[in-house]
């Protein structure tokens, strides 16, 4: 009998992955390359700009990294992900050195909000602004624009080092020659080369703002914003549209790294937990309540991990969403809060991934 639970467990938690089988493997620069799955059965459900959340074990443990799509499910017959190798990253360098054609690897199924609804009926001016590895999703979203919204147009601001980190260099000098009319592309590298004629420098409130206020000679057009890359260059996006009354809602943020997440991380690590008590929480997951025990080190994921519980993560920085539950009782801090929108926050959604119980009488679900 003991024997027979153990085998449903495992089976439940290994059927919550999905193999994806290798088709091809891009190299985009010296150190991006884009990987091509097979369409798996049913075909992979997913939205443009949504990300995928991978799955290997490094010497005898499980890890997670989540990816963000490059393809448009509109446009593209392969689902794809472009990875850029990260000094003394496990994951982006076997990715980068050690995957060829063929090579299955499990996901979970695709996750994220930094998306929007496509309409023919649309008239919209899309303004995007990517850096780095940053383009990554935004280029889904750019190529389901050009193919779904025949009325509609796309401006992009894409940030680079040189001529050499442009990831996606020929694919988007192809797009924005078919579609002169309708997509511009305007590249700003902090270290070009001596023969580059473009923006250059630091990219700089003043460059963004400039950009940004195009939509201001557009009434006919509603606009939405989409930007992606370091928090520093987010953050001055975020704030020169709310400086020109830009709705909150039409601002769209994706972020691959979080300061304050790291922060928490850190302290945790040297023992600051902020005044954090011993708690137990109840998480409902699955229909079955379990209480785990959460001390002050501890967010309430690694808590329910450590008691094996089969709990959904990514990210663990606050900024997938993956681990996202609703708490049905009690209060949490969270360390990052960024991967959720407003009105998720108001309606009681957490990320176990970043958060502490406050309270004696904490209860999530995990939905």
């Amino acid at each position: 009998m003991f024997n027979l639970f153990k085998k449903k467990k495992e089976e439940v938690k290994t059927s919550q992955y999905l193999p994806l089988k290798v088709r091809e493997v891009v190299k985009e620069t010296a150190d991006t390359v884009t990987l091509y799955f097979e369409q798996p059965e049913p075909f992979l459900d997913y939205k443009p700009g949504q990300f995928l959340t991978l799955v290997m074990d490094f010497e005898g443990k499980e890890q997670r990294r989540s990816y963000s799509l490059c393809t448009s499910p509109y446009v593209d017959p392969f689902p794809g992900i472009s990875v850029k190798r990260v000094p003394k990253g496990k994951f982006s360098n076997f990715l980068n050195e050690r995957v060829f054609p063929g090579k299955t690897i499990n996901a979970l199924k695709p996750l994220g909000n930094f998306t929007t609804d496509f309409h023919s009926k649309n008239k919209k001016h899309f303004f995007l602004v990517a850096a780095g590895s940053g383009i990554t999703p935004i280029m889904g979203i750019l190529k389901s624009v050009l193919v779904n919204e025949p009325k509609s147009k796309v401006s992009l601001l894409y940030c680079s080092r040189n001529e050499e980190q442009i990831i996606f260099k020929k694919e988007l000098e192809s797009l924005a020659e078919k579609n002169m009319d309708r997509l511009e592309v305007i590249h700003n590298l902090s270290q070009p080369s001596e023969t580059w004629t473009g923006l250059k420098g630091r990219v700089t409130k003043e460059t963004i703002l400039e950009f940004a206020k195009k939509a201001e000679s557009e009434p006919d057009f509603e606009k939405e914003y989409f930007a992606c890359g370091p928090e520093g260059i987010m953050d001055n996006v975020v704030s020169i549209l709310d400086d020109l009354g830009v709705p909150s809602e039409k601002v769209h943020r994706e972020s691959f790294y979080s300061a304050a997440a790291d922060k928490a991380h850190d302290d945790a690590a040297h023992g600051i937990t902020g005044g954090l008590l011993t708690r137990d929480v109840k998480v409902i997951l699955e229909g079955e309540e379990h209480a785990v025990t959460v001390s002050p080190d501890k967010t309430i994921l690694e808590a329910g991990l450590a008691q094996d519980l089969n709990m959904p993560y990514s990210c663990q920085s606050g900024l997938c969403t993956a681990c996202r539950g609703r708490l049905l009782s009690g209060k949490v801090k969270m360390d990052e809060d960024a991967g959720l929108s407003p009105n998720e926050i108001e309606a009681g959604y957490v990320l176990c991934c970043v958060s502490h119980p406050l309270t004696d009488d904490v209860k999530v679900t995990i939905e």
